[in-house]
């Protein structure tokens, strides 16, 4: 039956001999594309009386819903808190490269730094769709500089900065323009913080709590003012206790971050993460310029890092400083060190990071109408195929490479 055009003259694609993830579960079904939209097959059938345009054999693939990575500091010798004559070459690189890591969105991630190098680089990023050129952005993530002292970790202290008279104003003087930032990180218990977080979210960006020494009721004072996340569950922040410094706690309320990867969170801690709040669980890599590149020394805003083995510290001491992992070994390890299922691991780097950024309806599943972004991998969880639109935007050769 020849395909319908009344709708669209759009060829349709029929994926065949695939199992979806779709509605939390692995299903034995076809994926039908079109216009860079997954498209119903009963309304095709029934209303369009249409049929595939092109069919297209999975070879008994796994189709899941493209990555997305909400903390990203960089890659492949990119660095996103270095203010660069070559900047938006840089961020051109890091989209092109994740492609094969199965990323199809990211938020470029900057680290705490002076005010001069916000104002230099926020504009030079703007948010914008992938494609073959590489995986979407959807906008920045600034990581400090309104963090604390004592949990500051990498973060350079001679860059922190507090919250004054102005609240508000001192953010907007210190960052620039708001126009691309997608999330802030911040400590809740800096003073005044509740005004920002209020004015943050108002204007759309998500807040997260991190790198903070945060008691209980200041982080629960910060949801409700309209936090949502907390970056870097286990690590830089006060130990889990039966008392009240923990911000952990608050992720009951919301959801988290994890690297699990390296030592940067102990298997043991990842699964007390997935056992407590299993929905609520974004897996990020935390990447920093050294991803995809030699051991040795790189950089990562204003310090300079080391790369030991799968392992990242500021140079000359053992403070972690973000990963070098890849997101597909994320969602692996993640796999593996906590015995969850494969749907799990794979929700846990797409539809929840989705639903933290409120785009849950567009991308982070494969459900009816949304996004065509999505990735073909075997059982064990290596990409094999990666879709932007519709569009094969990467795929590994029969060499494996």
């Amino acid at each position: 039956m020849p395909s319908n055009k009344s709708v669209s003259d759009a060829p349709i694609f029929q994926f065949t001999n695939c199992r979806i993830l779709r509605n939390h579960e692995l299903q034995r079904e076809d994926l039908w594309v079109r216009e860079g939209k997954i498209l119903n097959p009963e309304k095709l059938f029934f209303d369009e009386k249409g049929s595939a345009d092109i069919q297209l054999d999975c070879k008994d693939s796994i189709i899941a819903p493209g990555f997305i990575d909400v903390q990203i500091n960089g890659g492949f010798g990119v660095d996103f808190s270095l203010a660069t004559d070559d900047f938006k070459s840089g961020i051109d690189l890091v989209s092109q490269k994740i492609l094969s890591h199965g990323v199809t969105s990211f938020c470029p991630t900057l680290v705490t730094s002076p005010p001069s190098v916000y104002h230099q680089i926020l504009p030079q990023i703007s948010v914008r769709n992938g494609g073959a050129h590489g995986a979407g952005v959807l906008g920045v993530h600034l990581e400090g500089p309104f963090i604390s002292k004592e949990k500051k970790g990498a973060h350079p202290e001679r860059c922190l900065r507090t919250f004054e008279a102005g609240a508000f104003q001192d953010l907007l003087a210190t960052y620039g323009s708001l126009d691309c930032v997608r999330i802030v990180t911040l400590a809740p218990e800096m003073q005044r913080s509740s005004e920002v977080i209020r004015e943050l979210t108002r204007r759309g960006i998500r807040v997260s709590l991190g790198h903070s020494v945060a008691n209980l009721s200041q982080a629960e004072e910060a949801v409700q003012q309209g936090a949502t996340f907390i970056t870097h569950l286990f690590n830089a922040m006060l130990p889990v206790s039966g008392r009240g410094p923990l911000p952990s706690a608050c992720a009951a309320f919301g959801a988290f971050s994890l690297t699990p990867h390296g030592c940067y969170t102990n298997p043991a801690a990842l699964r007390i993460a997935h056992r407590a709040h299993p929905k609520g669980l974004v897996l990020v890599t935390d990447a920093i310029a050294g991803m995809g590149l030699a051991p040795g020394r790189h950089t990562l805003g204003q310090q300079v890092v080391e790369i030991d083995g799968l392992n990242t510290y500021i140079a000359g001491t053992k403070t972690l400083s973000g990963s070098v992992a890849t997101m597909d070994t994320c969602v692996r390890h993640f796999l593996e060190a906590t015995g969850c299922s494969v749907e799990t691991a794979l929700e846990a780097a797409s539809l929840h990071p989705a639903q933290l950024l409120g785009i849950e309806h567009e991308k982070g599943t494969l459900n009816y109408d949304s996004d065509a972004d999505f990735l073909m991998l075997s059982d064990s969880l290596y990409v094999q195929a990666t879709y932007i639109a519709g569009e094969r935007v990467w795929r590994r050769d029969a060499s494996g490479m």
